[in-house]
């Protein structure tokens, strides 16, 4: 029976082409409008860490000015000064920790045609591959002594590789960063996370550095961050020395504790810590400090912003009025066919078979809307991806679970429409029309 009622569901169709194509065209603007807010809103709430959610922490200690808090949404910097950052690296508790921030290099090949390019550069410590669990295609990572000594040797991200290198093992290669060769042992696998959990304070949804270079770096080239740095107050003299001995926070630190055992021993070293810190005059205001899982991390850093999910709301809210429209349309269509479900009704079909073939017209309408509205959809992705000029390229995407949804969103709101005029009609007393015939 289904196949039968799918016939005269098509053939009805056709017979009224601009009455069902206003309803398509209504449930397609609906579905393309509110999936193009719900992708964006899908993607941007996304833990690319959730895997490991439940070990991972991002730390941060209050080592701001004692006469104002600052200003986050706990009242802690979202950074860590150089100082404490590199202090905290000498605990043994985390199983691993990483100390890191965002620079960039000018990178060249000797002899080489392809032109000098600047380069996005994480500076970070060597665990950082293995706390995010970033994946090598060449090569590994470099000595731990590189952390505190400037080893001048650098990880390539696959796209970088494949610009330099044609895609080849590169590891033992060299290549120039500010004209200075660095040695590289090591290229990434394809990996770009969306949300970038690891970074939020340089655009969560901007791509991977393309390179990697060890910590221990920073006196020998004087490196700054190509991120937020604020501070309050300077340390005394001048100079590079002078930047990283200041209340300036600019390092993203995070670590990763697996048991509860680990996670109490290391709120115990934090605690005493700022202790210390206290003695020696720094860590003015209360003792606070925080240990953030990368979920609590998205929501502290506010990546998907309250206006984002109103406009989620308002995108359903349009679709709703859309289903009015179409249940308005679908109403007008099936009463004009009240004879022929009368005719139906005379020869012995019953209210249920009345009302399962227009629910079944109903359906087909809304899959046609879902196809277009997922087109829509896609086009309004790429307008928002040009509005933004690159703010959100890594959203302006469907993925399959996105598509599946806005097929199901069809279906369904297109059987909400239907619900109520396949019902009037299967109500139809078929007297009425037989007198007419």
């Amino acid at each position: 029976m289904f196949g039968y009622y799918l016939s005269l569901a098509l053939r009805s169709i056709r017979g009224t082409p601009i009455l069902s194509g206003l309803m398509v065209a209504a449930i397609a603007v609906g579905v393309g409008a509110a999936m193009t807010t719900l992708t964006l809103n899908h993607l941007m709430s996304q833990n690319p860490l959730a895997d490991k959610d439940s070990v991972l922490y991002a730390v941060q200690l209050d080592s701001w000015d004692p006469n104002e808090a600052y200003d986050s949404n706990n009242d802690l910097p979202l950074q860590l000064t150089y100082r404490d950052a590199t202090a905290l690296l000498r605990s043994d508790i985390p199983s691993h920790q990483v100390a890191m921030h965002r620079w960039g290099f000018t990178v060249n090949l000797d002899n080489s045609e392809l032109r000098p390019f600047t380069a996005n550069t994480r500076v970070t410590t060597r665990d950082f591959f293995s706390l995010f669990d970033v994946p090598f295609q060449y090569g590994g990572n470099w000595s731990a002594d590189a952390d505190e000594n400037p080893v001048q040797q650098v990880v390539l991200s696959k796209e970088t590789n494949d610009k330099l290198f044609d895609g080849a093992n590169s590891v033992g290669k060299t290549v120039n960063l500010n004209g200075e060769p660095f040695t590289v042992i090591g290229v990434l696998a394809h990996w770009n996370p969306v949300p970038k959990v690891q970074d939020l304070n340089n655009g969560p949804f901007n791509d991977s550095e393309e390179l990697y270079v060890p910590f221990g770096l920073h006196r020998r080239f004087e490196i700054y961050s190509w991120g937020n740095t604020n501070g309050w107050k300077n340390s005394d003299g001048s100079g590079y020395e002078s930047f990283l001995q200041a209340e300036h926070v600019w390092i993203q630190y995070w670590v990763q504790l697996d048991t509860r055992e680990q996670v109490q021993q290391y709120r115990d070293f934090l605690t005493g810590y700022i202790r210390q810190q206290k003695e020696q005059g720094r860590f003015q205001r209360p003792l606070k400090f925080a240990l953030s899982h990368p979920s609590e991390w998205l929501v502290l850093n506010e990546v998907l912003r309250d206006d984002n999910r109103v406009l989620g709301w308002l995108s359903l809210a349009f679709l709703l009025v859309c289903v009015v429209n179409a249940v308005a349309l679908l109403l007008a269509k099936f009463l004009r066919k009240a004879p022929e479900a009368g005719v139906r009704r005379a020869l012995g079909a019953s209210r249920n078979a009345i009302f399962t073939q227009h629910l079944i017209e109903s359906a087909c309408i809304g899959i046609a809307g879902g196809l277009i509205g997922i087109l829509l959809a896609l086009v309004g992705l790429q307008s928002v991806k040009r509005l933004a000029m690159g703010y959100v390229d890594q959203l302006a995407y469907m993925d399959w679970q996105m598509v599946v949804a806005a097929i199901g969103l069809a279906i369904v709101a297109s059987l909400l429409a239907g619900a109520y005029p396949a019902w009037r009609i299967s109500r139809t007393n078929p007297s009425i029309y037989l007198k007419t015939q």
